[in-house]
Parts: C-alpha cells; sequence; structure tokens
C-alpha cells in the first residue's frame, strides 16, 4: 500500500472495521457479504485481496470458499482486475525448492482450503471470467509485519526488547523469507504487465536462503531457544493458536526454499538480502521508539 500512495494512485482500503490509513480512502466493508463488497468496489479497479481471517481451520474451510467466490463474482462484474495474495501452504511438504509448477499436494487442512481457493481463482482466469493474479509470498518478515510475520514476533521483537531469540522445531534447517518492501514494490509490477495476467507468481525473495540461527546472529542475537514439537502440542492444550500449528510443523523441520526467479527474471527485479532487510527492520523499530 505503501507503494502504490507513492505512486500516486488513488487507495481505497476496505474492511471491516473502515479503519483509515494516511492517504486512502476507507470503507467498512463485510468480504462476506456480497452485496457490501458490491458496493465497495468501483468499476474497472485493480483489487488486491489482502484478506486476514482467524487462524482455525473450522473458519477457514467455513469462510475462506465463500470469500473467494464473492469476490471473484463481484470483480467479474466490476470488470476489475484481481490479485490475490497467497501464501504456499497448498503445496505442502516440498523436497527441493518451491516453484510456481510445484504440484497441490497438501497435508494440512488449512492447505487444503488454500488449495480450493487457488484452484477456483485458476478456473476463473482460464475460463476469461476474470484477469488477476495469484501472488505467493514465503512467510515473510520487515516493517509493518508484526501482525503475522513470524520472524518479526520471535526473533526480531524479542532481540529489540533484549530477549533471546525464538524458533519453532529446527532453528538449523534453511528457510526462505520474503521482506516485506520487497512484496509491496513487486504486486504493482503484476498489475501494471498484462503479460503477467492468469499466472501464479513467486514473490522476490533473497537467495539462497539461511537458517533462523543466522537470520538472528545477524540482528547481532546468537542466543536462541527453540520450542519443539512435543511443547507445541502441550502448548495446544491452553492456546487456540498454538493448538492450530502443529500441522503446520512440516514447514520447520525440513529445509524451507522458496523459487522467486521467474518474478526476477521478468521483471529485472533484485530482492533485498537478508543482511539488509533485517537491519532496515531492526531501524524501524529503533524510529519508532523514538516516537
Amino acid at each position: 500500500m505503501p507503494q502504490l500512495i507513492s505512486d500516486g494512485k488513488q487507495v481505497t482500503l476496505v474492511s471491516r472495521s473502515g479503519r483509515t490509513v494516511s492517504g486512502t480512502k476507507a470503507i467498512a466493508a463485510d468480504a462476506l457479504n456480497y452485496h457490501d463488497l458490491l458496493k465497495a468496489l468501483p468499476e474497472g479497479s485493480a483489487v488486491y485481496v489482502l484478506v486476514g481471517l482467524p487462524y482455525q481451520r473450522s473458519v477457514w474451510r467455513a469462510q475462506w470458499p465463500l470469500l473467494i467466490k464473492n469476490i471473484i463474482q463481484i470483480c467479474a462484474e466490476r470488470r476489475a482486475f484481481l490479485l490475490f495474495f497467497d501464501n504456499v501452504y497448498m503445496y505442502g511438504p516440498v523436497n527441493g525448492a518451491m516453484t510456481e509448477t510445484a504440484p497441490h499436494r497438501p497435508t494440512s487442512e488449512k492447505g487444503k482450503v488454500r488449495s480450493q481457493v487457488a484452484d477456483a481463482l485458476l478456473d476463473a482466469f482460464s475460463s476469461g471470467k476474470v484477469n488477476g493474479v495469484i501472488a505467493r509470498s514465503a512467510d515473510f518478515y520487515g516493517p509493518g509485519a508484526d501482525l503475522n510475520g513470524i520472524p518479526n514476533l520471535v526473533i526480531l521483537k524479542r532481540l529489540m526488547a533484549e530477549k533471546s531469540a525464538q524458533w519453532i522445531i529446527d532453528a538449523d534447517k534453511v528457510h526462505s523469507l520474503t521482506y516485506t518492501p520487497d512484496c509491496g514494490r513487486a504486486l504493482p509490477l503484476l498489475t501494471a504487465d498484462e503479460s503477467s495476467y492468469n499466472q501464479v507468481w513467486h514473490l522476490p525473495t533473497a537467495h539462497p536462503p539461511m537458517t533462523m540461527r543466522r537470520f538472528a546472529e545477524i540482528g547481532t542475537q546468537a542466543r536462541m531457544s527453540v520450542l519443539p514439537m512435543w511443547m507445541l502440542k502441550l502448548a495446544g492444550l491452553f492456546d487456540k493458536t498454538m493448538r492450530e500449528l502443529p500441522e503446520m510443523g512440516y514447514q520447520n523441520d525440513r529445509d524451507y526454499i522458496f523459487d522467486s526467479s521467474k518474478f526476477e527474471r521478468h521483471f529485472d527485479f533484485k530482492p533485498t538480502s537478508y543482511k539488509q532487510g533485517i537491519r532496515k527492520t531492526i531501524d524501524n523499530y529503533r524510529q519508532k521508539k523514538q516516537h
């Protein structure tokens, strides 16, 4: 969104709360309500679907199919471009690098839902019902990622609080991470380039990946504690969010390698290095503390 604003685009932020952000117009609408959403989306717009639902399998199964059905239908009616910001859950465990052509083999319930959503979008694209793209990110970190960027929450924010870094299951497997400002720069490129339409794109992500222990060390914090699977399951007895994590454990018990070379070649885009991204994120925290 900051990139769109700096590019001089008219940005309308549609959310259930109708919260305002400087430089945008705000509209309160429920994405699960067809008529609510129809009124919010103008003719010929570019719709960026950056929706977050509660991290619960039951909610995802009930709400994601309805939400994406509404958005596809409304984008078709409004002749709007549809950009869906996606994750990699639908791939399931992958040996080697994840690419856009990797088959959908989800082993988690949330992965099955994301596969269903992706299939619905690709069907809408291939049938000509709507033009759009699926833009996939690896786990992400960076400025603005404090709500659901796990590296921000358990490594960088803890570093700023002079606490030991944390990770889940295994901190010594390599793990690709996408830097949030790179996403911000990349999404408008996809919107503006018709040759990119109706495809899946992996958003630019630095390579080679590093271990999360090394990620913490770059942030000058060598101390790290690791939460094993049995402890995740135990914590899940008392916390709803923790209860959802064990089925995603495969993302941390092996190498997690995300290949964005298709995007990098097509747009001549160089992702931000981990060293630079970590330092910029820490600088962002320090600036916030000063204000």
